[in-house]
């Protein structure tokens, strides 16, 4: 071989050599990045934090011990938090928490849908008591004794099933409304699950309307997207007429087989007319004074019925992102306030978390989709979840806004516990009430009721 031929290869492979020691050196040197989050729980270091945009963290680092619930905390750190977890913490400083001219921090505001609402919430949250802010987070099924659940409890809503319509005729319900609405200090979300189909809480008295309305499934068969349009109309004067303005539906969940727990109540079609069906249904309710729920946030799927045990979906988030969420999206878009998040134990996403309790799930729904609005949970005491401890606390510090409870009076007491111990932060509470009023200021209700 000739010498001008080794002297080549000899060049090649140091340039090679050079080049792979570069990418290794490049490869093991990370960016530093910062982070400002205020504490809503710690944990013996393990800490729950948010940033601005509602994400939240959790960071597990010894020399955060000592760092108290509501603090905000300026983050230096290299690596990755919440993806790998492969992440050093290289400084640390507490700050003071920052807020605009009208005295509102900072952390609590957003771009979001409320946001024109902001300053009129703030005003009334300012003046609220603790217990007054605990009461607007808890959506609650309507007790016998309800003057203590508005009196001593301050409820944010209720939610109404077909035993609180049984044999009551259109005016009996208007009072029965009207009586709860009068006797509170701030509107109530009074909400039903009127999806149509099998599940028709009270168009299934026949006092209040001839046939019950019936199911996507039904509608589009008979007519298309036309006729889904023409119900959800149809529905919500109906809705509104009795005081109710809240409406736990569409079920926008994409099923595919029909042997499946959820998919009766579905629209029964692929994720592209599902994601259309959810774009008719918000855009037709915003023509009227009810408030429609897009759920089971990610999607249902062909999971079990949580109502009964716990159920997990195996597919992968790349299938989750691809054949669930669209409809989701496409609702947000077009303006949905609020979204349910249920109970599903999506394995490739959250191993063995329930997704209602589940800060990965929730900064899904708030990063990937940019949803700015309330998030509910599924009832918090379905079967699902019997095996969790501290379920209302896990939920509102994974990102929940509005908890839909069996029982109020011990979620309440579970969450003004909570903060006494410091497990928990007022400010955190403070800044769900907040949402809360402000979406009730959106909805128009603060200005019907404003006492």
């Amino acid at each position: 071989m000739k010498k001008r031929h080794i002297f080549i290869i000899v060049c090649i492979s140091s340039i090679l050599l050079f080049s792979i020691c570069l990418v290794l050196l490049l490869s093991n040197k990370k960016e530093i990045y910062s982070l400002e989050l205020v504490v809503l729980s710690n944990k013996d270091g393990v800490i729950i934090g948010q940033d601005k945009e509602n994400m939240l963290y959790t960071i597990d680092e010894k020399k955060l011990k000592d760092v108290s619930v509501g603090e905000v905390l300026m983050i230096e750190y290299a690596g990755l938090i919440d993806i790998d977890n492969d992440y050093k913490i290289k400084k640390l400083t507490k700050k003071e928490m920052t807020r605009n001219e009208d005295g509102i921090p900072l952390h609590w505001l957003d771009d979001g849908i409320f946001k024109q609402f902001y300053k009129l919430a703030f005003d009334e949250v300012k003046n609220m008591t603790l217990e007054e802010k605990i009461g607007q987070l808890l959506l609650a099924r309507l007790p016998n004794d309800y003057k203590v659940a508005i009196d001593d409890y301050y409820i944010g809503g209720f939610l109404l099933f077909s035993k609180d319509f049984i044999n009551k005729s259109t005016t009996e319900v208007q009072e029965m409304v009207n009586t709860l609405q009068d006797m509170s200090k701030w509107p109530l979300l009074i909400a039903v699950d009127e999806e149509g189909g099998s599940v028709v809480r009270v168009s299934s008295n026949k006092k209040l309307r001839d046939t019950p309305f019936k199911s996507a499934q039904e509608l589009y068969k008979e007519g298309g997207f036309l006729k889904i349009k023409e119900d959800t109309i149809d529905k919500s004067i109906f809705l509104d007429n009795l005081g109710i303005n809240v409406n736990l539906a569409p079920v926008v969940d994409v099923a595919t087989n029909k042997n499946s727990y959820i998919y009766n109540r579905t629209i029964g079609l692929n994720t592209k007319m599902t994601t259309e069906y959810a774009k008719v249904v918000i855009n037709a309710s915003k023509k009227g004074n009810v408030s429609y729920v897009l759920k089971h946030f990610p999607g249902y799927g062909n999971a079990k019925d949580t109502h009964l045990g716990q159920a997990k979906i195996n597919e992968s988030l790349a299938s989750i992102k691809n054949n669930y969420l669209p409809p989701f999206k496409e609702g947000i878009k077009y303006g949905t306030e609020a979204i349910l998040i249920n109970h599903n134990i999506y394995t490739k996403i959250d191993k063995n978390t329930p997704a209602s309790l589940s800060i990965k799930i929730h900064n899904l729904l708030r990063d990937d989709l940019d949803f700015s609005g309330i998030i509910i949970t599924d009832n918090i005491d379905m079967k699902a979840l019997d095996t969790i401890d501290n379920k209302v606390i896990r939920a509102l510090l994974a990102g929940n806004d509005l908890i839909i409870t069996d029982d109020y009076e011990r979620d309440f007491k579970i969450i003004k516990e909570s903060i006494k111990n410091g497990e928990i932060s007022e400010d955190l509470i403070s800044k769900l009430a907040f949402r809360i009023i402000a979406w009730k200021y959106y909805k128009g209700l603060m200005f019907i009721n404003e006492k």
